[in-house]
């Protein structure tokens, strides 16, 4: 990788406090240009690579269920690939993260390339956060399309704005139970849907773990590649799992600290 996308992906890109203000409100933004068209063209090859190499989906899409339908989704590259790895502890998006959380810091909970296939079907509405044990609400996922996202049909990432002030709306996970229970929710509290236009690639939008989201499917004829980077405001603690999925989580994500201990893990770095 050249020097200059390592300078990029280190430099800052300044976010206004009206920008802070209309994340913290809403739940959810976007924000234009995180990254240069050519940095971004770079890391859809890097990326793309990876997720092939490491992908452990083999079932044809119409043999999966709702979820697996959804998007190829292959988690922690950054672990496995030292150019995947400068992309997602880049201190361009740390930066953004932790002024849109406003803390100090932020530190890395793990990364998810969601690839949905042409034909791919819709990404149930749920929250993210009911499957992280952690004791704090400033938790922050970045949702970055490699290619361009030239409409909804692709499967552009919806939100419900301002649901993330419910906090925990149900312990039911993205399925198609949550679709119903959360489509329902949705409605009865009126909550405002947002999607944007379109996307380019090196767009990215930011929600709160407990903003309430969906996808629709992808009915074009090309793969909607999206990187995903999952942040949590430095400090923020175990707390006792609710259910086997954050305990799933505890023990993958969070290499098995217990409950009351600094979520500080080798693979939870500090990323400012």
């Amino acid at each position: 990788m050249s020097t200059t996308k390592n300078l990029i992906l280190d430099e800052f890109k300044p976010i206004s406090s009206s920008q802070t203000a209309e994340f913290q409100e809403n739940g959810h933004i976007l924000i234009r240009d995180v990254l240069d068209k050519e940095t971004v063209e770079h890391f859809r090859e890097v990326i793309g690579k990876a997720a092939d190499k490491h992908n452990e989906e083999k079932r044809k899409l119409e043999d999966r269920d709702t979820y697996g339908k959804a998007f190829l989704q292959i988690m922690n590259l950054w672990r496995v690939d030292q150019d995947v790895k400068r992309f997602v502890t880049a201190k361009r998006f740390a930066k953004i993260a932790a002024e849109l959380l406003g803390v100090e810091n932020v530190r890395l909970y793990h990364d998810q390339a969601l690839f949905k296939e042409a034909g791919g079907g819709p990404t149930p509405w749920h929250q993210d956060q009911n499957y992280w044990p952690l004791d704090t609400n400033n938790t922050i996922t970045m949702w970055m399309p490699l290619v361009d996202i030239p409409n909804a049909e692709m499967g552009m990432l919806t939100f419900a704005t301002g649901s993330h002030k419910e906090n925990n709306v149900s312990d039911i996970i993205i399925s198609d139970e949550s679709e119903k229970t959360f489509s329902d929710y949705v409605k009865e509290k009126n909550f405002s849907i947002s999607q944007p236009a379109y996307m380019n690639a090196g767009d990215a939008t930011f929600h709160y773990g407990y903003t309430i989201h969906n996808a629709p499917g992808n009915s074009s004829e090309k793969m909607r590649a999206v990187m995903t980077i999952i942040y949590y405001a430095d400090g923020a603690k175990v707390t006792e799992s609710k259910h086997k999925w954050q305990e799933n989580d505890r023990q993958q994500w969070l290499m098995g600290k217990e409950a009351g201990s600094l979520a500080d893990s080798e693979i939870n770095p500090v990323l400012l």
